[in-house]
């Protein structure tokens, strides 16, 4: 080992920060027993170093790239190219010059070399950067690999490469690049090989791309490969493409493209049983590194040579299991949450998930359930399905499609079921029965009476407790929770605010041919808190908005000052006053707040400031009210034309009589269907505030650095460490790594223990061409300007404006009043967002997927909330 160079067998582990992710790749590659990886060295990370380390100019410039964002296309460009041009000019000392020499002579002088970059913050298990600094083939003599290393050097300023750092959050100046000198191999053929499917991510089935001559003709796109796909010993799969292009080395150095033979062109690349043995090959590479990887390789003289492994970066984790068919529906589509959720969000997730507590497994910091039991039982596959198609109909296609996979299926374990009511669904349809009956409103005022009681009482005596024997307060807390909101008093109701609508939606359109009918009907309900917490922030905007001063400190609040600020000026003692009542009432709530470690508006209420603006800007005084009558006035119009409409029919006087009757039903107990997540996240802000007296406490003792470190650990590991006053630190910032990448990641609504990931679709139907497709959810069509927010705090909504998210929950209601449509990436029928849409009367449709990407801010759109499609004007 050199200053300046390694020899690939010299390279360890440890030297990821010396050779970068390509180099330390191909050091682990030649140590593989019975791999072929050609021979040569990295120049390292300490001649980069060297090389840059006293250029004024470049450091000047590379001080005002950090400054830049990725959207500032120009001077990025301008300034990358300037910095390539310094370092191309720069000269290589005699002491590096003569190193590197000497190392060409030891891996083979008259070999040509390939010369590939290779980045400290490349090819590793959480970021690849494939494809963003260059690459040189064929390079022949000493003088022209050094310069070729000096171009390697300059390209890790490539527009592309800079760009893709400032997307991910890497810093310029921290990343150094190794330049690696490998011995050209001249093949016959070459490819690509993915030991896990690049379009499934099934990572039983190994995908290969072959082509003739070197793989940059595949690279680069010039010819379509051949796709051969491999499980376990049996090809199952082959694409036979078209070949009529070839990239060979060219003799004075380079390379040159040429016409493939016809006679060869449509020929399969590799033979039946060379694919298997490449099969053999991705396996064992695969197993030394402990994770799929992306392997490029090439072939000559029938013998397969590995140029480079790099781990697949794109593949969502699969839950850990016991090796049988799985299969898991992501929690966070149903929940309206599809962000990563911390440790200690999970645990209690886990602990309040009514029915699928047992059942439910994490990944990617994201819960899944399992439901190999439920799809494995006639019986309960019904039941999961159905109240699965509620909330996400792609989620149940694709469940259906699991369903049709017959081998798959057959080959299941069988277990307890997550579904499994028994006869405490008899118990809620009994109750239901009895309430249907009396029709009246008290059913509801009861209910939450007595619910809000208990979280009183609750909240008294959680003050009297501290170290483990409030964690075991919480644990029987949660567990009396559990018991009341699945009780038949609660799902009796429940049970009547889904049979209602479901009942007249469907009479309404076989009588009278009117669709969704519901929807109107339910405007202006009482006792909805969700939409009561929207209406009430225009309340908040009135008490105001008459004071400049404090709408102008707004603009620029912040959230540890935001009392103490805003009582100073002129105004904002009634300011102050009015936040404190909105959020005495809803502060605990939150985009995402299925997770408690999330920040509540308690904690963040600068959260709510871009709404409150919104609403004085858009909103005359007592507009709440205005909207309050108008729901009112319209479900009371649509009431009388149904009615009406009913009693010419033949038999009318009794379908008038039904209706009124389930009508005044439907008006009675909807409002009912958002209160009981709102009683657990009351909950959950109780004991929030109780733990993080705990996590204090940890704090002054010096066992964290900081209150928020709880939030990686799990609840028993939290009470542990209350309990021993000791923590393995280590554990909390491995895990804070974790979470740098997973809250990156997308989750798939279905994935198997394979980690295949199943999709549904859409039927289309009547669907104009060209329009996004998704899921209906409150009828009528509006057209309007696309606001596209994906953070609740960013939302800078005007009136008439139609919000397009990837998700919304009941903290996103506040928006709803002054936007006049929805779209969003995530929801089903009786998702939150759709619910309140309807009793706002706002056209929605949900479950468009990639709405964020394919409408463009500003945009003009049309929102069909009756057909269920979006289409951009």
């Amino acid at each position: 080992m050199g200053k300046y160079t390694m020899i690939f067998n010299e390279i360890d582990k440890d030297k990821l920060l010396i050779v970068g992710g390509k180099g330390l790749n191909l050091g682990e590659l030649s140590r593989i027993e019975g791999l072929n990886a050609p021979s040569g060295f990295c120049v390292t990370t300490n001649a980069y170093k060297k090389i840059i380390k006293n250029n004024e100019m470049l450091n000047i410039l590379m001080e005002e790239l950090v400054t830049l964002n990725a959207n500032e296309i120009e001077r990025v460009s301008k300034i990358s190219k300037e910095i390539r041009n310094i370092i191309e000019a720069s000269d290589i000392p005699n002491d590096m010059e003569e190193e590197i020499k000497g190392a060409i002579f030891m891996s083979g002088y008259d070999y040509a070399y390939a010369v590939r970059s290779s980045a400290t913050a490349e090819d590793l298990p959480t970021a690849s950067f494939a494809g963003q600094q260059d690459t040189f083939l064929n390079i022949i003599g000493i003088d022209s690999v050094l310069y070729h290393i000096k171009k390697c050097w300059a390209s890790l300023f490539t527009e592309r490469a800079v760009v893709y750092r400032i997307q991910n959050g890497f810093d310029h100046r921290k990343v150094y690049l190794s330049v690696v000198v490998q011995q050209m191999v001249f093949p016959k053929v070459s490819g690509i090989m993915f030991t896990s499917d690049p379009v499934t991510s099934n990572r039983k089935v190994i995908s290969i791309d072959a082509g003739y001559g070197l793989g940059e003709a595949l690279v680069s796109g010039l010819v379509n490969p051949d796709i051969y796909k491999v499980r376990d010993g049996k090809i199952v799969h082959k694409k036979i493409s078209s070949k009529k292009t070839i990239v060979n080395a060219a003799k004075e150095g380079g390379t040159v493209e040429r016409e493939v033979v016809t006679d060869i062109q449509n020929m399969q690349t590799l033979t039946d049983g060379q694919i298997l043995q490449l099969e053999s090959i991705g396996r064992k590479i695969e197993s030394y590194f402990g994770h799929p990887q992306d392997i490029e390789w090439c072939m000559r003289d029938d013998e397969f040579f590995i140029v480079q492994s790099r781990p697949i970066t794109t593949l969502y984790p699969t839950p850990e299991n016991d090796g049988k068919n799985r299969v898991y529906s992501s929690m966070g589509h149903l929940q309206m949450m599809t962000e990563d959720i911390k440790p200690l969000g999970i645990s209690f997730c886990k602990m309040l998930s009514f029915w699928f507590g047992e059942n439910l497994t994490e990944a990617g910091g994201r819960l899944f359930i399992d439901g190999t039991y439920d799809l494995k039982s006639p019986a309960a596959r019904k039941i999961l399905i159905k109240s699965v198609g509620n909330a996400d109909i792609l989620m149940k296609e694709a469940l259906l499609n699991i369903i049709n996979q017959k081998e798959f299926v057959k080959s299941m374990p069988r277990g307890k079921t997550s579904i499994n009511v028994g006869t405490g669904a008899l118990k809620w349809i009994v109750h239901a029965f009895k309430l249907y009956l009396k029709n009246d409103i008290s059913i509801v005022e009861e209910r939450i009476s007595f619910n809000d009681e208990l979280i009183n009482d609750m909240e008294q005596k959680i003050k009297k407790v501290s170290g483990n024997e409030l964690f075991e307060f919480i644990l029987n807390d949660i567990k009396e929770l559990k018991g009341i909101l699945t009780g038949p008093k609660n799902m009796g109701v429940m049970v009547l605010a889904g049979m209602a609508p479901y009942w007249i939606n469907k009479n309404m359109e076989k009588w009278l041919g009117v669709k969704n009918t519901a929807d109107t009907l339910v405007k202006s309900v009482l006792n909805n808190v969700t939409t009561e917490m929207g209406l009430e922030l225009m309340d908040l905007a009135d008490a105001i908005r008459q004071y400049p001063k404090v709408i102008e400190y707004l603009h620029d609040a912040k959230d540890e000052t935001f009392f103490t600020d805003i009582e100073k000026l002129e105004g904002g003692n009634v300011a102050a006053k009015a936040f404190k009542e909105y959020l005495e009432k809803y502060g605990m709530r939150c985009a995402g707040e299925i997770d408690i470690t999330k920040k509540r508006w308690n904690e963040k209420p600068t959260a709510l400031i871009p709404t409150v603006i919104s609403n004085i800007n858009n909103f005359e005084t007592n507009s709440s009210s205005a909207k309050i009558e108008q729901g009112m006035h319209e479900a009371k119009k649509m009431e009388q034309e149904l009615l009406s409409g009913l009693e010419k029919l033949q038999g009318g006087m009794k379908k008038v009589k039904k209706t009124k009757k389930m009508i005044r039903l439907l008006r009675n107990v909807a409002g009912f269907r958002e209160y009981p997540k709102y009683s657990f996240i009351k909950r959950f802000w109780i004991y929030k505030t109780a733990l993080m007296k705990e996590a204090d406490n940890l704090v002054k003792k010096g066992i964290i650095s900081d209150r928020e470190d709880v939030y990686y650990l799990y609840f028993e590991e939290f009470k542990e460490a209350v309990r021993t006053n000791h923590i393995d630190y280590s554990l909390i910032e491995k895990r804070k790594e974790e979470y740098k990448v997973f809250e990156k990641l997308t989750p798939p609504r279905v994935m198997t223990s394979e980690g295949e990931v199943i999709k549904g679709k859409y039927n289309s139907g009547n669907i104009p061409k060209g329009a996004l497709v998704g899921i209906p959810v409150s009828a009528g069509t509006v057209e309007g300007r696309a606001r596209v927010i994906l953070k609740m705090e960013d939302a800078n909504i005007e009136e008439g404006d139609i919000l397009v998210t990837s998700y919304t929950d009941p903290s996103w209601t506040a928006l709803f009043v002054s936007v006049k449509g929805m779209v969003t990436e995530v929801g089903g029928l009786m998702t939150h967002g759709a619910v309140v849409t309807r009793e706002y009367g706002l056209p929605g449709v949900v479950g468009v997927e990639n709405a964020t990407k394919l409408i463009k801010d500003g945009q003009m759109i049309r929102v069909n909330g009756t057909e269920g499609y979006v289409v951009i004007l």
